[in-house]
Parts: C-alpha cells; structure tokens; sequence
C-alpha cells in the first residue's frame, strides 16, 4: 500500500492571469517547466558554478537526526566549506544539507542571476534561500513557519516532492508546538501498520528536474527528497489569507520562543512528550485503539 497521492499539476507555462486564477486563489500546487529559461540562473547555475563562487564561504549543514532537547530553533548540526561540501555530494551519498541559506546575504553576485516573477505573487525582495541536498538526503515533512506562497526553483539533479495541505493535519502525527509530522515516518515509503492513520491522507507528489518551478500554496506541508545531488532556491511571498496570516504571527513570536522555553526547562522529556502526543492525538481524532 502506498500514501494516496496525485501528481501536481504541470504545465509548460503559464500567464500570470491563469496562475493567479487556477492555483493562487484556489491555493493549488502547480510544477511550472519553463518559467526561468531566460534567467542567467538557468544555463550558469550547477554545483561546479556554486563551488567557484562561494567556494571559500563556510555553510550550515543538517542532516535526518532526530530532534533534541540541546538544539536551538533551526540550528545546524554542522559546517563546512562550500567547496568540500559540493565534493562531498559529488563523492558519495550524504545526509548533510543545506536549508534556508540567504544567498542575498553571503553571495550578492548571485543577485544578477535571477528575477523576481511577475506571476501574481508579491515576493519579498531579502528572502531568497537555497538549499542543497546529496543523493538519498530528505527534509522531514513540515511546513514554513510564516505559512507563505513560495515558488520553489530546482537546479541540476532530481528531487522528489511530495505535499499535503492544511485540512490533512489529524493525519500525518503532527508534533505540538511545532512545524513537524513524526521524524521517524518516512513518507517514501510509510509503514502503515505503524502510521494507521496515514492510509486516510490526501495529498500530492511531483518529480521536479533542473529549471523546473515549484508553486506551493500557503501552509502545505511538504517532504524533499534528493534523488540526484542538487539544489533550489526559494521565494516566497506572504500568506494572504488572515487566518494563514495570523498563525504566521503566532508561529514566530510566540510558538517558537514556548518550545524553546519548554526545551530548556524540560529537557529531553519535553521532545519526548510531543512525539508520543502526536500519536495519541492523531489516534483519538481518527478512533484508533
């Protein structure tokens, strides 16, 4: 048995009055093929170019372990040189990767490489983030914590994505206090005997290749998993609906900074209490005994 997934929308290209009016208003995923063919992005970026230009700039890396008490709010698990890091993906298959990493911040130059895409989204100027990822290596499935529109860029390599929106959250064993499902769920391949509740989620997966976008609506849920090394970059565009709007708000001035409170008050039992809530809410919401 498999997770109940339907391939995302794919389309060549795209005018913005159909974007806005078939996937941003109705908040639908959409993999865009040709949106950046005419960014210098699109011929010059491959890891060997990222290697020559950032090359000597030390990055955060992270990688599949599970969360612990001592880890501070997106704090990386290590760091390396760009240039041994992109050896390293080319070598072997890593767990390392790179995640919200501001290239407007460290590598200016790469400003010159891209547009903003006049699709309908509002983007914001200083938020472009890159993310890297070896053969194998996967994000665990979580949304964004300001729940925004984000279009999602895709360069060399292949990469598998597979979503969820908002209304599947009594299914996917959402830990409290938190942007995350359970780490041990591995959504490539659930263990349903284990995970019950996942048979009755619905959602959405694609097969994205370099220069292929990514629209992904606010507050879905999403799961990467590197097929190939390769990298993306993001932009992002603030969540429009109020509702989405105000548990941004709430995501970042006061979720994050209770669980880290929690964290140090608490320690291990703290991380320890929300994954074992996360299977008792999700089986009391889903009469599983």
């Amino acid at each position: 048995m498999k997770l109940n997934l339907q391939e995302i929308d794919r389309v060549t290209s795209i005018t913005k009055e159909d974007f806005v009016k078939n996937y941003l208003r109705p908040q639908k995923p959409v993999v865009i093929e040709n949106l950046i063919e005419d960014w210098p992005a699109f011929k010059k970026w491959n890891l060997e170019y990222m290697k020559e230009i950032a090359g000597d700039l030390t990055v955060p890396l992270y990688d599949d372990r599970p969360v612990d008490y001592k880890d501070g709010f997106n704090e990386p698990h290590a760091t390396m040189k760009m240039s041994e890091y992109v050896d390293l993906l080319k070598r072997e298959p890593t767990k390392f990767r790179i995640f919200l990493w501001n290239i407007l911040k460290e590598i200016p130059a790469l400003q010159n490489d891209y547009k903003f895409p006049e699709i309908g989204i509002r983007l914001m100027k200083k938020l472009p983030m890159l993310f890297f990822g070896g053969r194998d290596s996967y994000t665990f499935m979580h949304y964004d914590i300001d729940l925004a529109n984000i279009l999602h860029f895709h360069f060399e390599g292949k990469k598998q994505v597979i979503l969820f929106d908002q209304t599947q959250n009594d299914y996917l064993y959402k830990i409290p206090h938190s942007l995350i499902t359970r780490e041990d769920i591995d959504f490539s391949n659930p263990d349903f005997e284990k995970w019950p509740a996942l048979k009755n989620a619905k959602g959405f997966v694609a097969n994205l290749e370099h220069g292929n976008t990514l629209y992904m609506p606010e507050g879905y849920w999403h799961y990467m998993r590197y097929i190939t090394p390769g990298f993306s970059m993001s932009l992002r565009g603030i969540a429009r609906k109020p509702k989405n709007l105000s548990k941004a708000l709430y995501n970042i001035f006061l979720m994050r900074h209770y669980d880290n409170l929690m964290r140090r008050m608490k320690g291990q039992k703290w991380i320890d209490w929300k994954n074992e809530k996360a299977i008792t809410n999700t089986n009391r919401k889903n009469n599983i005994s």
